[in-house]
Order: structure tokens, then C-alpha cells, then sequence
């Protein structure tokens, strides 16, 4: 009888939750079915939901059947296809790897595909959309394996995005390099890849069906071997489950929705990431949606209503001229770092630096040979930036120059060269002081500047002074840098200051204002005129192309500031980065002391870059080496830390202007280059 009574309660609670996941979906249908409409009906043209209900019914004026026809249905249907592909993906890439941060944006799925699809404009080759589709397959599904091969499957959430974020931000270096080299080959695939649903014509829509629906229905097909997986590997091998091979069919099959997403419209932000979320809190509520076969469908509807409410949206906030030059994807993008921020703040972790770092103990005399091992180096760098590049220069020149007796020709090289080189050894100095700094405070070996979305912030407060007052001076710029990095240390510092700076929500919190920022950058670059978004983006690779000594001077007094107080404060850097209670016990203000420090750390940050531009990777690699080198005592670290990030942007400068002379790569390209396979082996050796 209790069985019996059990069972039939159950039933119509079961009833009662397809109802409801019915109710649910209907009205995901409806909602995007009004946006399709909503969106129809706006444009530049005067063409009114009349005008468009008569261009269906075949009764309106070919002008107006013209617009609705050719560009208006293709964008609609455009934004459809997207959302639903990327939704899609996001879900089974989520389910594959059992991690909720999982999406093209954070395995890197995107960069890969962009870096593929510039490798093959640089040839010159026309390709057909089908064929740039199967190179943005692969090129993605690269950068995916490699992603999940570092981080591994079922880890923890921040191990996949900072290795999505590390391998992108290597990937996105190495094309901009390609867009800069090759600027006629690659024209348009700067805005391309911001992610836009605006299309002449059905064709690429009609072209990228076939690929989505091929995507889905393999989903589907393999749906219920991918559940099994989130019972555990060993359950699911018990059922009769491959465990490889289904995981490796369903991020193919999520790749190759991406691919098709990403060749029709370019990179769509973080819809892959948003679209599953949203579609949890209703799979909690009716558990039909748990399972796969039925979750990506609604995840599919989801991404499409993000897609089109992005567009209509921006189209409904601006004039209709600005909205058709601003990317749908910036507005996802922007979405997509806030959600990435939430998410991060409601994060509840303990982690803390790795114990090797902390106990690892150097002899005087390795210090002292290290030392000036890299003084020797800085000096034959420095020697060698001076003389070499697009004129080669001997040492007498140097000493006639430096005592007014060089002539024309030498005396403009090295006037324009000089002040090159100081921006670039000052601006590895300061960003390695930074990360030493923040690493110290934060107790987190990954916490670097640009990670942390402190030197994004800079960015964006320098290119919004550099493109809207383009003969804006060194110190103005300098200061707008560094209001763009104190807003966004304040918020990342803020959030993260919870529960003490823990790394997880620190580094997540860090990324996803990241991703903000570089957003807005886009949207600036993109509205503006040609001749300042050139500038602008020549600025981002972290070039120190055009600088004069007026330029490098406010980096000059501030690291000259910042070396005195942190050799002066080196004992309070060790406390405060061995843990919370010994600073405490020893009289030591913990909140103050951090505070100092981080505002340090963002004055470095901030005038860094706006002497130099974007430089990533610094601010970890140097720190990191020299506590390899000589220990983890700050009055070792600071010095050899300062070196390391001198000597590295330096020599990553010279390369980018002699290797490939005449053309030129910007020192931000080159450490990016540079920084993300270490970066990678950090992952890799925290993972062991």
C-alpha cells in the first residue's frame, strides 16, 4: 500500500513537471518569436511594421521590400541561428567538462577560429563560406583540446578559464600581430571579429543551417551517453558508456556549432557562457530540462533570445546610425563580464599560494651571481636596443650624439630611439614591481595586472582620452590611465576583498572585468574615425612606437617612488604575503599596509601603460622567476624581479622592431607570445 501510495503521488508531480517544462518552453517561443518581430521592424530606413507585414505579403514597394528582404530577414534569422548554435555548444560543453564556466569564450574556442581565419586571409586566397567554416572548425577545436588538456575535465572552475583566458589572450596577440603586418589582406576582420549578425542577403545563413543542424542533431544523438558522464566516469563505463570517445564527439559537435556561429557572424561574447545558466535555475525547478536531450533545445532558444534582446536593445538606446557601426557582440560581450563578475563574487573558496612557494630558501651567493648576471644582461640589452633596428648604429655614434657632434641623420634615429628604449626597460620594471606587489598581497602566484583586468582598465581610460582628444598630452593620458585602472582595482580589490583575497574569486572576479573592458575598448575603436583607431590599436599591442621623453617621464617618478617605498617596506611584503595572522601578531595594520601596496601597484599599473601601451604577462613571469631564482624574501625579489621585467620587455621591443624590419610588432605582441606558454606550464605544475 505505501508503494503503492508513493507511486501514484509521484505521477502527477511528474505530470505537473512536463506541464510546467512545456509552459516554459512556449513561452521561450513566444519571447523570441516577439523579439524576432521587435527586431524586423528596426533599421536606418524608414521601413515601419506596416511597411514589413506588406513586404511578407508581397504588396509593398520594392524599395521597401528591398530592405526587408535583403537585409532586415537575413539579420533576424542571422541572430537566430547564432544564439541558438552558441547556446547549444555552451550546454554540451558544460555537461562534457562538469564545469558551469565552460563555453567557447573560456576554452578559447573563439580565439582559435579567429587566429585560423587570419592565418587564411594572410595568403590572399578568396574562400568560400564553407571552407572558412571548416578552417574556423579547426582552428577552435584546437584551442578547445588544448584548453581541456590543461585544465582537465571535472576541475576546478578557475583552472579552465584561466587557461581559455591565457591561450586566447596568446592566440588574440598573435593575430592582431597578422592585422598589423598585413593590413590590406586582413581589412575588416578587426570588426569581424567583434561579432556582428548584419548580412547582405541569405546565403551565409542558408550555408551555416546544414553545419548547426548537423551539430544538433549529433547532440542529440549522443545526449544520454553524455548524461551518463555526470554520474561519474566509473558509473558511466558500468552502463556501457565510452567515456573518451563520447566526451571527444560532443566538443566536436559543440565546436562545430561554434564554427558556424563564429563564420557567419564572428564572435559573439559570452552567450555560450550566459545561455546555460539561465537555463539551470528552470532545470532545478522541472527536472525534464536535466537531461541533455531536452536542455539543448531550450539552451538553443535562450542563446537566441540573447542574441536578438542584444540587438534590439542597442538598436532601441541609440540613433540607427550608431547601432548599425556598434557589434552585437560587444553588447553579449559586456553581458557576459558582468554575469562572469556575479558569478565570480558568489564564489566560496580557500585556496591559497602553493607551499613549495612559500618555503624555498636561496644562499647569499646566489643571489649576489644572479644579480649580476642580469645586470650584465640589461646592460647588453640596452646597448643593443640603442644601436640596432631600421638603421644600425655603432657605439661612436652613441658618444657623438650623447656631446652634440652627430650628425643630422644620427641624431634623428637616435633621438626618436632613445627615449623607445627607456619606455620599454621602464615600463618592464614597473609592471614587474606590480605584479610582485599584488602577488605578494594577494598571496596568489597567478594575480598579475593584466589577469586582473588593472591594466585593461588603463587601456580603456587612455584610449577613450587618446580618441576623443587625439593631441592629448603625456600626463593627461597618464592620468587617464590610471582613473581607468583605479575604477577598475576598486572593483575587482572590492569584491574580492571578501573573505579575504581569495584566489579563485580574485582571479575570476579579475577576468571577467577583463573582458569588460576590452569590450569597451572595441566599441571605442570601432565608433571612431580610422586614422585614431589605427593609433588606438597600434597603442593596445604595447608599442613604443612615437614615444618621447616627455612620454616615459610620470613612469620615471612614479617607479622611482615605488622602488624607494617598496625597499623600505620589503619586511611588510613578507609578512603580509605569509598569511593573515602573523602580521597581526606582530603589530602590523594587515588592511593598511594591503591598501598601500595595491594603490602602489595600480600607479605602476597605470603610468606603465600609458607609456607603453598593453604589455601582458610581465607582472607574472618576472615575480615568478625571481622567486625561483633567489627565494621568496622581498628584499631579493624586488631587485631581480626589476631587472627580469626590464631586460624581458626590452628585448621583447627590440625583436618586434628588427626581426621582421621594416615592419614592426608591437612589445605587448612579443611578451603575449612570450608569457602565455608560461603562463600555461604555472596551470600545468599547480595541477601535478
Amino acid at each position: 500500500m505505501a508503494v503503492t501510495a508513493t507511486t501514484a503521488s509521484a505521477r502527477p508531480a511528474t505530470v505537473a513537471s512536463r506541464a510546467g517544462a512545456a509552459a516554459v518552453t512556449t513561452a521561450l517561443v513566444l519571447l523570441v518569436a516577439a523579439l524576432a518581430v521587435v527586431d524586423i521592424t528596426q533599421g536606418t530606413a524608414a521601413v515601419g511594421p506596416a511597411e514589413v507585414l506588406k513586404a511578407l505579403t508581397g504588396q509593398a514597394d520594392p524599395a521597401d521590400a528591398s530592405v526587408v528582404i535583403a537585409s532586415r530577414l537575413p539579420r533576424m534569422t542571422a541572430g537566430l541561428l547564432v544564439g541558438a548554435a552558441l547556446g547549444m555548444a555552451g550546454v554540451a560543453l558544460q555537461a562534457v567538462s562538469r564545469n558551469v564556466l565552460a563555453s567557447p569564450d573560456t576554452l578559447a574556442v573563439n580565439a582559435g577560429s579567429y587566429l585560423a581565419l587570419g592565418l587564411a586571409a594572410v595568403t590572399g586566397v578568396s574562400l568560400p563560406l564553407l571552407a572558412s567554416s571548416g578552417i574556423a572548425f579547426a582552428g577552435g577545436l584546437a584551442a578547445a583540446a588544448v584548453v581541456l588538456g590543461l585544465s582537465g575535465l571535472g576541475a576546478g572552475t578557475v583552472r579552465l578559464v584561466l587557461a581559455g583566458t591565457a591561450l586566447a589572450l596568446g592566440l588574440t596577440a598573435v593575430t592582431e600581430g597578422l592585422l598589423l603586418l598585413f593590413p590590406r589582406q586582413t581589412e575588416g576582420l578587426y570588426q569581424w571579429n567583434q561579432g556582428n549578425i548584419g548580412q547582405n542577403g541569405f546565403d551565409g545563413v542558408v550555408q551555416m543551417l546544414p553545419v548547426a543542424v548537423v551539430g544538433l542533431a549529433g547532440l542529440l544523438l549522443i545526449a544520454r551517453r553524455v548524461d551518463a558522464l555526470a554520474l561519474g566516469d566509473d558509473a558511466a563505463r558500468g552502463l556501457g558508456v565510452p567515456v573518451r570517445a563520447t566526451r571527444v564527439m560532443a566538443v566536436v559537435l559543440a565546436t562545430l556549432l561554434s564554427a558556424a556561429a563564429v563564420t557567419l557572424a564572428g564572435p559573439i561574447g559570452f552567450v555560450g557562457l550566459c545561455a546555460p545558466a539561465l537555463v539551470r535555475p528552470l532545470a532545478r525547478r522541472f527536472r525534464g530540462f536535466l537531461r541533455l536531450r531536452t536542455g539543448v533545445p531550450v539552451a538553443g532558444l535562450v542563446g537566441a533570445a540573447l542574441v536578438l534582446g542584444a540587438d534590439v536593445l542597442l538598436r532601441t538606446s541609440v540613433d540607427p546610425d550608431t547601432a548599425v557601426a556598434v557589434p552585437t557582440g560587444v553588447v553579449t560581450s559586456l553581458v557576459g563580464a558582468v554575469f562572469l563578475v556575479v558569478m565570480a563574487a558568489r564564489l566560496r573558496d580557500t585556496a591559497q599560494a602553493a607551499a613549495p612557494d612559500k618555503l624555498r630558501i636561496r644562499g647569499r651567493a646566489v643571489f649576489l651571481t644572479t644579480l649580476t648576471v642580469l645586470s650584465i644582461a640589461l646592460v647588453g640589452i640596452t646597448v643593443a636596443a640603442v644601436l640596432l633596428g631600421d638603421s644600425k648604429l655603432l657605439l661612436g655614434d652613441v658618444v657623438n650624439w650623447a656631446q652634440g657632434r652627430a650628425g643630422r641623420t644620427v641624431s634623428f634615429v637616435l633621438d626618436t630611439r632613445t627615449p623607445r628604449v627607456f619606455a620599454a626597460l621602464l615600463a618592464g620594471a614597473a609592471l614587474a614591481l606590480a605584479g610582485t606587489l599584488v602577488q605578494a598581497v594577494t598571496r596568489n602566484p597567478l594575480a598579475e595586472p593584466a589577469v586582473l583586468g588593472v591594466s585593461g582598465g588603463g587601456a580603456l581610460g587612455a584610449v577613450v582620452l587618446v580618441t576623443t582628444v587625439p593631441l592629448a598630452g603625456a600626463w593627461s593620458v597618464a592620468g587617464a590611465a590610471f582613473a581607468g585602472s583605479a575604477v577598475t582595482a576598486v572593483v575587482v580589490f572590492g569584491l574580492a576583498a571578501r573573505g579575504g583575497f581569495q584566489q579563485n574569486r580574485l582571479v575570476l572576479v579579475g577576468v571577467g572585468v577583463a573582458s569588460g573592458t576590452t569590450a569597451l575598448i572595441s566599441l571605442l575603436i570601432v565608433l571612431t574615425d580610422p586614422f585614431n583607431a589605427g593609433k588606438a590599436l597600434t597603442w593596445l599591442s604595447g608599442s613604443t612606437y612615437g614615444r618621447t621623453l616627455p612620454d616615459v617621464l610620470p613612469l620615471a617618478g612614479v617607479l622611482a617612488v615605488a622602488v624607494a617605498v617598496a625597499a623600505v617596506r620589503h619586511r611588510g611584503l613578507d609578512l603580509v604575503s605569509l598569511d593573515e595572522d602573523t602580521p597581526r601578531l606582530l603589530g602590523l595594520d594587515l588592511a593598511r599596509g594591503r591598501l598601500g601596496f595595491l594603490v602602489l601597484s595600480v600607479l605602476l599599473s597605470a603610468t606603465a601603460v600609458a607609456a607603453a601601451g598593453t604589455i601582458g604577462f610581465v607582472g607574472l613571469v618576472a615575480p615568478h622567476a625571481a622567486r625561483a631564482l633567489v627565494g621568496r624574501r622581498h628584499t631579493r625579489v624586488l631587485p631581480v624581479a626589476l631587472l627580469l621585467g626590464a631586460v624581458l620587455v626590452c628585448t621583447a621591443d627590440l625583436l618586434g622592431r628588427t626581426v621582421i624590419a621594416p615592419a614592426q610588432l608591437g612589445a605587448g605582441l612579443m611578451t603575449a607570445v612570450i608569457g602565455t606558454p608560461y603562463f600555461l606550464h604555472v596551470l600545468m605544475r599547480g595541477r601535478r
